[in-house]
């Protein structure tokens, strides 16, 4: 069962009490990233997250490590386009100092010009990684090219130039606009008692925080072809269509299609083209869902001389299953083999934690997991059909190279 209550400045709480654990697994979630950001300071959302994790008004970095570490917690974050989380893992013993040391973090960051140079390096030396991955250069290609050079086109982690403007006040300005009680929710799950809200309301629910609401800026899908020619010892591909935005509920059915289509050792892209053909090592398809937009993507990493061979053999079987669909049989398998991930993912209270934060975040239907397997099991051969043909729609496919190559253009013709 979900509990749901609002603080006094009206920041959003959502939890799930599971009585058969001893840990407790607690999440900051912040409707705010990437896509919200002015091209001027792109990545601050980013650098943000970084910053929170150097000092507060009142614990160095190294209390901060300590605090968790004493307790045998954990404390992490991440950003996306949409979101921050900041979260920690603890016993339910320690939550209260999980609670303390997040909302201290939050409300009261140090942010001292000193830190934030040390920090920028540390985010420069990031940008120099993802720069050095194939599948990460590929991916920031691609979502450019469809969504250009807008919030949703531009990269996370922001550029040398983006990050080299940003000072502390712009960081506390940003704060102070994009961290508020409408964007904030705070998600647990695992082992807690009644005091916990009480905790909640003591070290969040008094903070004065603007209540303004965070606005993402709309994101108009574009086809588009793109290459960047890198020194890579592979060939990165990605053929993506438009897909469905995070409050589409066929979702469902687009989960049981690609589970048998691209997600998977048992799908027919990793059968067919790395199991029967040797031709990849990493192969897959999956689903990116937004605010109003979404992308479905196939992507492989192969030789320069194999990679005209493994875009025939993509296009063969996207026209196949445009063609014949997937039948009863199939559908039935693909169903049960959902039914027992999502079961095994649900037993990490973290696991939890982030499908009832991300999902009170962006304000979608709260459903128990009992709710969910139906919905999954509920999925028919038309649903399945129907999902297939407004997925792999050519009129929407676009395609993102890097590595040895020249050009896209003669590859993924459909």
């Amino acid at each position: 069962m979900y509990i749901q209550k609002v603080l006094s400045n009206g920041i959003r709480v959502v939890a799930e009490k599971i009585p058969y654990v001893q840990s407790v697994s607690l999440g900051v979630w912040v409707a705010n990233g990437s896509r919200c950001e002015k091209k001027s300071e792109n990545g601050i959302s980013h650098f943000i997250e970084h910053m929170l994790f150097k000092g507060t008004e009142k614990r160095t970095a190294e209390q901060i490590a300590l605090e968790m570490d004493s307790v045998g917690g954990q404390l992490n974050a991440f950003t996306t386009r949409e979101c921050t989380c900041f979260y920690a893992k603890t016993l339910g013993d320690y939550v209260e100092n999980a609670v303390d040391i997040l909302s201290d973090m939050i409300f009261c960051p140090e942010l001292s010009q000193k830190n934030m140079e040390l920090e920028r390096s540390v985010v420069l030396e990031e940008i120099s990684m993802y720069e050095d991955s194939p599948e990460d250069v590929v991916y920031d290609l691609f979502t450019e090219t469809v969504w250009g050079d807008t919030p949703m086109g531009r990269t996370i982690l922001g550029t040398p130039e983006t990050l080299a403007a940003i000072t502390p006040e712009s960081m506390r300005e940003y704060m102070r606009t994009h961290y508020t009680s409408q964007s904030i929710v705070i998600a647990a799950a695992g082992c807690f008692d009644e005091d916990f809200f009480e905790l909640l309301e003591k070290y969040f629910g008094n903070r004065d925080i603007a209540d303004n609401e965070v606005v993402f800026e709309p994101a108009e899908y574009k086809k588009g072809n793109a290459s960047l020619k890198r020194d890579f010892e592979q060939v990165q591909l990605v053929a993506g269509f438009k897909g469905i935005d995070i409050y589409d509920e066929s979702v469902y059915a687009l989960l049981v299609f690609n589970n048998i289509f691209g997600s998977g050792m048992s799908s027919r892209l990793f059968q067919n083209i790395r199991e029967k053909n040797g031709l990849a090592y990493s192969i897959g398809a999956g689903h990116s869902a937004y605010v109003g937009t979404g992308t479905f993507d196939i992507s492989a990493a192969t030789s320069v001389e194999n990679a005209e061979l493994v875009a025939e053999l993509i296009v063969k079987e996207v026209k196949k299953i445009k063609r014949e669909k997937i039948s009863a049989e199939e559908i039935e398998r693909s169903k049960k083999q959902l039914r027992g991930n999502y079961i095994l993912s649900n037993e990490s209270v973290g696991a939890r934690m982030q499908s009832i934060g991300r999902t009170e975040l962006l304000k979608k239907p709260l459903r128990t997991p009992d709710e969910v397997i139906q919905k999954i099991m509920e999925v028919d051969a038309d649903a399945a059909a129907d999902i297939i043909d407004r997925i792999l729609d050519v009129s929407t496919l676009s395609v993102a190279l890097a590595g040895p190559v020249d050009s896209p253009d003669k590859l993924f013709v459909i």
